[in-house]
């Protein structure tokens, strides 16, 4: 067949004799013109490039999209693209029915189709280079094309062509776009003046494409790229090469900051407060401030979402049509229709519909847009519900700013509420409005799917429809059990991480007794609690899995067997897949609508809580801090939101936040006299309740001088400062505040000084989540020589240099945890640093020792206040400061006593100065007691003990990195990018093969077997409604019905096979997956309580905790299900390829590209989202510290006047964990784009091959069924894939301590050799005794030797790191002994069992612990003793009367850690202990450090006497101690350096003992 443009089968085809334009031939190739004509003019052009011509405007990026009439263009375009293909379709179709090949039917249509892409590419190209007069060849181009089509259009109405036909309507169609494009085009020269005016208009780029920092682009990229998310490529290529940091993802858009989300948030909630303000008992709605302030991008959102839906539909009704029509062809082979001619070859659109072809790629085109619409739906709500959690938490925070202190301190607002609301309230509503727009878009396609099943099959449609719809309830009641079971899960693992808390931090002490043992029994017991609550969790999600793939298969089933034995005709292929497939899609909203009702209930709970939050009592407004401006309490004040007009776009907002927020403060009159800071007169406070805390209070606070507050403990004193503060509600009265003298001469930064702002430090030290330096200098700028004052002052500096990084060291929450002592010297020392006229101290000196006490007087508040002239209010108890004072306020039960100087007060009030005076005197009684105890020196050496052990460990881990590191230098790059891609399949079958490898064979076995069975009962479908139509023919009912039956009762019995299994294996995995988080933690336990107690020194307790919390939760409850739905996933994709292929395999050779594409995106996509998934995570935590820190320290803060700083900090974490979030979810949208793309391919192809190949109609509609399925599986294998990925760095982590190394607990002798009263005598030989903490660490004792008879008391001194606490613990074999031994009675200790040793040796430790439970557990947990031996130990530690006081007795409840006992009562609870074990062998690691004097002597005498016959080997804190002992040891270095009485060693002048004792050491 030869080619010709007209066709050569029709002489008339050339003819013009009627006039050209009449020829249809001419017509056709006048079309193609304008097409070259563009390609002709564009194509230099974008070659080229644009290097000479470019834009002036010099911006970052290259999108920014400043044509009017943008995205109408693009979807014009889109549009036209279309319409080409239809029209490329119908050429292609019609000249299929000519005697010969007719080119100028399609020719021109695939000419329109090229030059239309090219025009879009080439629009782009001018708009991001910015140079508008290119655009004029468009223009020319469009106009060009309209007049050719409208000469088409025209020629056919004189044809008398009818809008019947399609090539009619197609032609319309165009002369109607190319008008619009047309008209686009004149807009833009109309508004941007390029060309044809004399002034062209200026344009400058948005702010956010200016600001190099913006990387989030979906708002500012074209369509195509914002559909495709095109932008991210760069991002998700790039994490290859380098993990993504946050610099990587810049910062948000403006129009996504929290701080603008705020102000449309704030001001639509003001709207409602205003109208309900006249009506009290309506409370302001949420939701419609929520709808008004995001109500437009949910509207869009749904919007998209019923255009995916109904777009979805397209899928059932393209198979059925192509199976029709294949079937129609291959009965209607013989019967071929005669050809066209070529006059009447117009096409109506019915039979351009019945074209097999044209439907495949119909369904290609509708798969492509459903799924574009369904993720720019998830991506707007996504975004949506980022912006409302972000106004919300700005919302809440603020709130806080203002919350009244009687409400936080009167437990109205807890902090754990507050917590709550940030974390877990906000992000309800969040995911409530991922989710709202299936709420209404549901509904509507449940409708669409039952009226389409109807329509298929009738009646029996609805049987099967009735059996999904009863169905579905059992979800909801089955989530409603999983929420239970997951809250009493909760509750047992919290109860389980306390126990082990408590382990972790007695572990010492427990291996010290040999307890281990009975305290892993009690962990283990609430393990199976939580285990058994977790069993009921796993059995419900199990059964919630069942439920999702048994109901399709019942439905199915049911209709079926109805259809079979209801109707006559038989089942069409046709019928049966289309239906299949309907009921796939009706599937998931069903179940879906389940978990949205859920969120809808909770979302309607969080916002009942935000409203009460946000309505609750405020502190009254803060114009009272200057003039005289009385406070006048409101239970609720409004502050102005800020409006709109105000935001000014050049300002950066951190100014605009400030200039709003600050309240107007009124002018300030003058008080009386200028030397008084603050007056109060007639002042009557309450806390919120209605009656006055403080009344009567008249009082003068003098400028520049030191005020002191004293009084008895809770007369008032704190909440006096805070009335001044106004944190207290004012019932009546009045705080001036003095205008401040502005000529002081004191020095020029007085003029610099916040007039407002109280330097404050409250009574319990407030620190925040920061570096030392960050506490201290507290946002003021850093000045060296005063921040060096302040340190000195409060002598901070020691404390600095212990800590590793200096004062660069993190403290607070997440950081080094200080003492209390050492908490409140920063708190000090924050407020002797800031720069303020005014500064509060409440009780400085309550954590301190009597040196620090005395320092902080005499160089911080006399001379580094004074000098400053600044005026200083301090509340204490120490009255030995009395004489410093200028005035002195005394309070007795909230009411003023005295106030005065001490003068006045020793002159007019003579009893009260004698009650002082005695007062005084008990104080100096008590100090010459704690002259010894040095309560400092004991805090520093606990820090000191912290973090020496963390130290070693950093050097440690920094030598091993710079040895891998030299070894990695040359190919680093590559192993890097190998271990970021490869998944971790090494761990993964740990994990697989801890849960038992008879369960792991039993769940692959059910699922392999599951999925087969699935396959089945669609194959056996396929074969049944193909045999019928064959049947058909030959009518022989009896046959007929006979085969009815058999169908139908294999078809039950495969249905009900598959209904089992899918049972068995979702409770499989679960089974497996719980038997796995049960051994994992089962050796997670045993190994870290076995673990040698180096382990303890060198690791965190964070660390160790997390791996009991964080990634035992992970294994136990979200690995199994991504374990699960991977599988699925997988399987079901593997099944549907394998079912296509076996259709038609040449399905296989068209899949080898699309996997490999599919490869490289899943590879890229999995590192990107790990990355990204972490950066969230991280940017969490500070979010969450923040908001509980601020509601922590609000005095603190308020007083400071530091508000807009802390805001402005909230607004920065809360919009970086958002843009982390922001770049998650654009990741998944970019990964599901391309999977779905993919899909969409492979139906493409699974299409085109079956109906070229297909054996029958049965298997083509089979084949597309799986297609379908198929798109929306892939995605999920990916995610899963990525989720199980960041999963198994759970199990990763609990494996790397499986492998640490135990303690060695079997000895050489067997327990029962070793005799039942040993050690009798007490007697110890130590043999050349070398001990080291590990074999690849120095020796810490080396070579020392002694003997100590039976009974003798020793002492062991020596200067700090000498080794005396290694040797105690040699006695246990805590440590390595690797040369030498100890001998006792007889047996060396390294042969005994370990358990055996430590049982039957005493130690009382320097730091006392105790554990929650009761005292009779604290003192024997092995439950050995009698009560008599119990209340006999208590009276020798003299504990016997308190402990009858206590409600119980013996069965009292000690608090965890023993919080509810002084720390002398706890030491002296250790020492009952110790008695209790009937041991020859007492060891006392300096007990006595952290005790005061009196325990001290008591712990001492009991030593003496009640331990008299045992040996008591005592390591000495001072010397003091031991200088009645039999023998003392003196170490130095890891050396014995002298051994003898102590009376003997005073004679040697220069010994090492006589010099410890002179230094008091």
């Amino acid at each position: 067949m030869r080619l010709a443009f007209c066709g050569n089968d029709n002489a008339l085809a050339y003819n013009i004799s009627a006039g050209v334009l009449r020829n249809v031939c001419f017509v056709d190739a006048l079309n193609l013109v304008p097409h070259v004509f563009l390609l002709f003019i564009t194509f230099p052009i974008l070659f080229i490039g644009w290097g000479s011509q470019s834009s002036k405007v010099q911006i970052h990026h290259n999108t920014w999209l400043h044509f009017p009439g943008h995205n109408l263009r693009w979807i014009l375009t889109f549009t036209l693209l279309f319409v080409h293909v239809c029209e490329i379709a119908e050429g292609i179709v019609s000249d299929t029915q000519m005697k010969s090949r007719h080119l100028h039917l399609f020719l021109p249509a695939i000419m329109g189709f090229v030059a239309a892409t090219v025009s879009i590419v080439y629009y782009h190209n001018i708009e991001t280079s910015n140079f508008p007069k290119l655009l004029l060849a468009l223009f020319l181009y469009w106009i060009m094309a309209f007049v050719t089509k409208t000469i088409k259009l025209v020629r056919y109405c004189q044809d008398g062509v009818s809008f019947s036909q399609l090539r009619f309507c197609i032609t319309g169609i165009m002369v109607i776009l190319y008008g619009l494009l047309m008209a686009v085009e004149i807009n833009v020269i109309r508004v941007r003046r390029y060309v044809f005016f004399m002034n062209p208009q200026k344009v400058k780029p948005p702010e956010d494409l200016q600001d190099l920092g913006v990387r989030f682009l979906q708002p500012f990229v074209n369509l195509l790229s914002k559909a495709t998310y095109w932008w991210m490529n760069t991002l998700i290529i790039s994490a290859h090469k380098k993990p993504v940091d946050l610099k990587a993802i810049g910062k948000l858009p403006i129009a996504m900051r929290a701080l603008t989300n705020y102000v449309c948030l704030k001001e639509a909630y003001e709207e409602q407060k205003k109208k309900v303000a006249d009506q009290p008992n309506r409370s302001p709605s949420i939701w419609l401030a929520m709808y008004s302030a995001f109500g437009r991008p949910i509207l869009l959102s749904s919007t998209f979402r019923y255009l995916a839906d109904l777009l979805g539909f397209a899928g059932p009704l393209c198979i059925s049509g192509i199976v029709q029509g294949f079937q129609n062809t291959t009965n209607n082979t013989n019967t071929t229709g005669k050809m066209k001619d070529p006059p009447n070859s117009y096409l109506s659109s019915e039979e351009f519909l019945r074209n097999v072809y044209v439907l495949a790629v119909l369904l290609f085109l509708a798969l492509i847009l459903q799924r574009t619409f369904l993720q720019a739906s998830y991506y707007v709500t996504t975004e949506t519900g980022i912006n409302l959690r972000g106004a919300l938490l700005a919302m809440i925070y603020n709130k806080i700013l203002r919350l009244s202190t009687s409400n936080l301190s009167m437990g109205e607002m807890t902090l754990g509420q507050i917590n709550n609301l940030v974390a877990i309230e906000t992000n309800q509503l969040m995911w409530f409005l991922f989710l709202c727009p299936n709420l209404w878009a549901m509904p509507v396609q449940i409708i669409m799917g039952v009226i389409l099943l109807y329509n298929l099959l009738g009646v029996s449609a609805l049987v099967g429809a009735a059996v999904i719809v009863l169905l579905a309830p059992m979800q909801y009641f089955i989530a409603t059990k999983l929420a239970e079971a997951q809250k009493s899960t909760l509750d047992y693992s919290t109860e389980r991480l306390k126990k082990t808390n408590e382990i972790l931090k007695g572990i010492k002490l427990l291996k010290l007794y040999a307890w281990e043992h009975i305290f892993r029994t009690s962990v283990e017991e609430t393990r199976m609690k939580e285990l058994t609550s977790l069993k009921t969790f796993a059995l419900h999600t199990s059964l919630s899995i069942f439920m999702n793939a048994a109901i399709p298969i019942a439905a199915v089933l049911a209709t079926f067997v109805t259809y079979a034995y209801t109707n006559d005709k038989p089942l069409q292929p046709a019928q049966a897949f289309a239906s299949l497939s309907l009921f796939h899609i009706l599937v998931t909203p069903l179940f879906l609508l389940s978990t949205v009702v859920r969120f809808a209930v909770k979302a309607i709970i969080s916002v009942q809580k935000l409203n009460e939050f946000l309505l609750s009592d405020e502190i009254g407004d803060d114009s009272w801090r200057g003039g005289d401006g009385s406070v006048a309490y409101e239970s609720c004040k409004k502050h102005t939101g800020l409006h709109t007009k105000a935001i000014n776009r050049r300002q950066p907002l951190r100014y605009q936040l400030e200039s709003y927020e600050q309240p107007t403060r009124k002018q300030m009159r003058p008080v009386e006299t200028d030397d008084i800071a603050i007056k109060v007169t007639n002042g009557y406070f309450s806390w919120g309740s209605g009656l006055a805390t403080l009344s009567n209070i008249n009082i003068r606070i003098p400028t520049g001088q030191m005020t002191m507050i004293v009084g008895q403990v809770g007369c008032g004193k704190s909440s006096l400062l805070l009335a001044i503060l106004g944190e207290m509600q004012t019932l009546e009265g009045k705080v001036h505040w003095s205008n401040v003298n502005e000529t002081e001469p004191s020095f020029e930064a007085s003029r610099s000084r916040n007039r407002y702002s109280v330097a404050y430090a409250a009574q319990k030290p407030w620190l925040l989540n920061a570096t030392v330096e960050e506490n201290i200098i507290f946002g003021s700028p850093f000045n060296k020589q005063r921040y060096k004052a302040v340190t000195d002052a409060c002598s901070l500096q020691p404390d600095i240099d212990l800590l590793p990084f200096g004062d660069q060291t993190e403290i607070g929450e997440r950081g080094i945890n200080l003492s209390g002592g050492q908490r409140q010297r920063i708190c000090v020392a924050r407020a002797l640093y800031q720069n303020t006229n005014i500064v509060f101290l409440d009780d400085p000196f309550s954590a301190l020792d009597i040196h620090l006490s005395d320092h902080l007087m005499q160089e911080g508040i006399l001379k580094f206040l004074q000098e400053d002239k600044r005026t200083l209010v301090l509340v204490t108890h120490k009255l030995q400061y009395l004489p410093h004072a200028d005035w002195i306020i005394a309070m007795k039960d909230g009411m003023v006593l005295r106030e005065g100087t001490l003068k006045d007060i020793q002159n007019k009030d003579i009893e009260l100065y004698e009650h002082w005076k005695t007062l005084m005197n008990r104080q100096d009684q008590e100090l010459e007691k704690d002259m010894e105890a040095d309560q400092t020196t004991l805090e520093r050496k606990t820090l000191r003990r912290a973090m020496y052990p963390r130290e070693s460990k950093s050097q440690l881990e920094d030598e091993d990195e710079e040895e891998e590191e030299e070894e990695d230098e040359d190919d680093n790059m590559s192993t890097v990018l190998r271990l970021r891609t490869k998944m971790p399949w090494k761990t993964c079958w740990r994990y697989l093969t801890s849960g038992g490898f008879f369960l792991l064979f039993l769940m692959i076995f059910s699922k392999l077997l599951k999925h087969s069975v699935i396959v089945a009962i669609d194959y056996w479908l396929a074969t049944w409604t193909s045999m019928d139509n064959g049947n058909e023919v030959r009518n022989i009912d009896n046959a007929n019905s006979t085969n009815k039956t058999s169908h139908v009762a294999v078809f039950s019995t495969l249905s009900g096979a598959g209904i089992v299994l899918c049972l068995i294996t979702s409770l499989t995995v679960e089974w497996m997956g719980l038997t796995a988080a049960k051994n994992l933690h089962h050796n997670l336990l045993n190994k870290i309580i076995l673990g040698p107690i180096r382990f303890f020194d060198t690791t965190p307790l964070g660390l160790i905790l997390n791996r009991f919390s964080a990634d035992t939760n992970i294994i136990d409850q979200h690995i199994p299900p991504t374990l699960e739905s991977l599988t699925r996933s997988t399987l079901l994709c593997l099944s549907a390829i394998g079912m296509i292929s076996y259709a038609t395999p040449w399905f296989l050779v068209a899949l080898v590209p699309l996997g490999i594409a599919f490869y490289f995106i899943q590879k890229y996509f999995r590192v990107a989202s790990k990355d990204l998934q972490e950066l969230d995570d991280s940017t969490q935590l500070p979010l969450l510290c923040h908001f509980s820190e601020t509601a922590e320290g609000l005095t603190t803060i308020r007083a400071f006047r530091h508000e807009a700083r802390f805001k402005q900090r909230m607004l920065e974490l809360t919009d970086t964990n958002n843009i982390a979030y922001l770049f998650l979810s654009a990741a998944n949208r970019w990964l599901e784009v391309r999977t779905d793309y993919l899909g969409a391919c492979i139906v493409l192809t699974a299409a085109v091959t079956s109906i070229t190949e297909g054996p029958n109609s049965g298997f083509v509609g089979l084949g597309l069924l799986y297609a379908l399925t198929i798109t929306n599986y892939l995605n999920w294998v990916v995610r899963n894939l990525a989720d199980l990925e960041v999963q198994m760095g759970a199990v990763k982590k609990v494996h790397s301590l499986l492998n640490m190394e135990s303690e060695n607990y079997d000895g050489y002798l067997d327990p029962s050799q070793v005799p039942k009263d040993w050690p009798q005598e007490g007697e110890i030989k130590i043999e050349n005794l070398c001990v080291r903490y590990e074999n690849n660490l120095k020796p810490v004792l080396k070579h020392v030797k002694a003997y100590i008879k039976p009974g003798q008391k020793v002492g062991i001194c020596g200067r700090t790191g000498s080794g005396k606490s290694s040797l105690s613990l040699a006695f246990f074999r805590m440590v390595d002994i690797f040369d030498g031994r100890i001998v006792i009675d007889g047996i060396d200790i390294s042969k005994l069992p370990l358990h055996t040793l430590r049982s039957r040796l005493s130690i009382i430790l320097q730091d006392p612990i105790l554990f929650s439970g009761s005292i009779r557990f604290n003192l024997d947990p092995e439950c050995k003793c009698t009560d008599d031996r119990l209340w006999e130990a208590l009276e020798i530690a003299q504990l016997k009367n308190m402990v009858k006081s206590l409600p119980g007795g013996l069965d009292a409840m000690v608090t965890e850690g023993g919080e509810n006992f002084s720390v002398g009562q706890r030491q002296l609870f250790c020492l009952a202990r110790a008695f209790v074990r009937k041991s020859s062998i007492l060891i006392m690691d300096e007990a006595t450090a952290s005790i005061d004097m009196a325990t001290e002597n008591i712990l001492q005498k009991v030593v003496m006497t009640a331990f008299a016959d045992r040996t008591v080997v005592t390591i000495a804190h001072r010397v003091s101690h031991i200088l009645d002992a039999n023998i003392v040891l003196v170490l130095s270095e890891g050396f014995l350096v002298e051994c003898d009485t102590a009376s003997n060693l005073l004679l040697k002048e220069d010994g090492l003992f006589t010099t410890l004792v002179k230094t008091h050491k």
